[in-house]
């Protein structure tokens, strides 16, 4: 159209405030008058959510799941309603953050003999547990140990058995491979059921007497296994796919499978794990700039871990003469509790200190990898993250493209920001965190996209930035998409020139010894 036209959403930011239902009781009288009875808001005095969760049997009591605001407490609530009278069944709380955000983190089943299923980092990591609403007591532990339950897959009321993906449960694997097991309610048998070095995915066979076992990596083609649901032992081997690449030619040279690498993290002790793409025309005399594809979000974790044939943006870098790699820092999920919290109200750390170490490592092992020319893009959160790199950790870093950047977290939803900085409060560590607010701190090359019409991160983040950089009298490059939405710095014109933005400020690669 020729005009422009408004588009209008309601979108809620950190510090905004937000509707909250409360639960209110009336007593009808017999001559059709209403008496109200008062419920204390005590226990849910400062809620970011209060949802009904169910009646007990006789429906004398309704109970309610509370979260409160800035996401370190949260509560199931009993309410009596005769009485108005509240209490707490459950309790949860931090010192940093409770990750409500993710399902299987916020595991709350009600079970047949009256007892509650919940999920808890309590130990430091994310493990079932059984309480009784009646004594409002914990009855037992149903998994423990250094290792997360990841997302339950069934349970079985009559035998008392849950069945569940865990990840970090085989010790001498990678610790976001997914496993499946099983446990009585009673914490009793648990079984880990599958045991391929891979992460993997079962289906049952009609009378749940079998698993076939699907499981593979980034450089394992997926292989089927026909296992005993009971024992999880090896019935027989279906099927191994086999990769076959197109073509060995000078012209079609082979596709590489990235490689799976690991080292230690800025503790050098806990191991950091990530992946290469090497250059299909890859020349062991030659050193190659590294570019890392970065997305540090606290809700996950985002290194690949099963096998694909396709890897976009990161393939095409990486054969137009690149070393391409994705790492999962600190600060991302499904590790310990510990390694998740380093992203609490410190979001520009990004895992930063933990990458530069894995870089490093890989160069080491390595020489073809270039660690004195290292660039970084990303988009939304990585967005945010591939320009921090160049405020706070330009030593190492000195290029980078950032997409679609929440490059300040005031002015990104509410839900995912407040998340992990928490409440707004007087801002202080907002600001801390801001790229925009610290532009001024910029080293090196910076190209910044943004589709305008973006609906999920404000693109006037990414301006305000701009702003800024002018004021600051920075160089950078700028690339507003116009009708572009969320992630549209993906698209073909603008991937085009961050590939040369890349090659002009990388360079080529270079003889090992010219």
């Amino acid at each position: 159209r020729l005009q422009p036209m408004l588009h209008y959403y309601p979108y809620a930011k950190p510090g905004d405030p937000i509707p909250i239902t409360i639960p209110r009781l009336f007593r009808l009288g017999t001559d059709q008058t209403f008496e109200e009875i008062s419920v204390s808001h005590e226990l849910f005095a400062n809620p970011y959510s209060l949802s009904f969760e169910r009646w007990n049997e006789d429906g004398s009591k309704a109970y309610f799941y509370y979260n409160q605001r800035g996401h370190q407490c949260l509560r199931l609530l009993e309410l009596e309603l005769a009485s108005g009278d509240v209490r707490t069944i459950v309790e949860e709380t931090s010192e940093t953050f409770l990750h409500y955000s993710t399902g299987d983190k916020s595991v709350r089943r009600w079970l047949p003999d009256g007892s509650l299923l919940w999920a808890s980092e309590r130990s430091g990591w994310n493990h079932l547990y059984r309480f009784d609403p009646e004594r409002a007591e914990l009855i037992n532990a149903v998994t423990q140990g250094n290792w997360n339950v990841r997302q339950i897959e069934s349970i079985d009321n009559e035998s008392g058995t849950i069945w569940f993906y865990a990840v970090g449960v085989q010790p001498d694997q990678d610790p976001y491979h997914r496993h499946f097991c099983r446990v009585q309610f009673d914490g009793t048998d648990f079984k880990v059921l599958t045991e391929g070095d891979g992460t993997h995915e079962i289906q049952w066979s009609p009378d749940k007497r079998y698993l076939i076992d699907k499981f593979s990596r980034v450089d394992l083609p997926p292989v089927h296994q026909l296992r005993d649901a009971e024992t999880g032992s090896l019935i027989c081997e279906i099927e191994q796919a086999i990769w076959t690449s197109w073509g060995d030619t000078p012209q079609a040279p082979r596709w590489l499978m990235p490689e799976r690498f690991s080292a230690k993290g800025r503790d050098g002790e806990t191991d950091i794990w990530g992946i290469v793409h090497w250059p299909r025309n890859f020349d062991p005399t030659k050193k190659y700039a590294v570019i890392e594809s970065i997305y540090a979000g606290p809700h996950d974790h985002h290194v690949p871990k099963s096998f694909r044939a396709r890897y976009g943006s990161q393939r095409s870098m990486a054969d137009a003469g690149f070393i391409v790699v994705q790492i999962d820092g600190m600060g991302t999920a499904w590790r310990s509790k510990a390694f998740h919290d380093v992203c609490y109200r410190n979001l520009r750390d990004s895992g930063f200190p933990d990458r530069i170490k894995w870089i490093e490592a890989l160069a080491e092992k390595h020489p073809q990898v270039d660690s004195q020319r290292v660039g970084v893009f990303g988009g939304s959160a990585g967005g945010q993250n591939a320009m921090a790199a160049l405020l706070w950790f330009h030593d190492f870093y000195s290029v980078a493209a950032a997409d679609c950047g929440c490059h300040d977290n005031r002015m990104d939803k509410i839900w995912w920001n407040e998340q992990w900085m928490g409440e707004l409060g007087d801002g202080s560590h907002y600001v801390a965190n801001s790229n925009m607010e610290n532009a001024e701190l910029l080293k090196g090359h910076l190209m910044l996209t943004v589709g305008m019409l973006d609906r999920n991160v404000d693109p006037a983040t990414t301006l305000q930035v701009v702003n800024r950089l002018m004021k600051a009298n920075k160089e950078f490059v700028f690339l507003p998409i116009i009708d572009g939405g969320h992630g549209s710095g993906g698209a073909s014109y603008p991937a085009r020139q961050r590939l040369r933005f890349f090659q002009q400020h990388l360079g080529a690669p270079e003889k090992i010894n010219p």
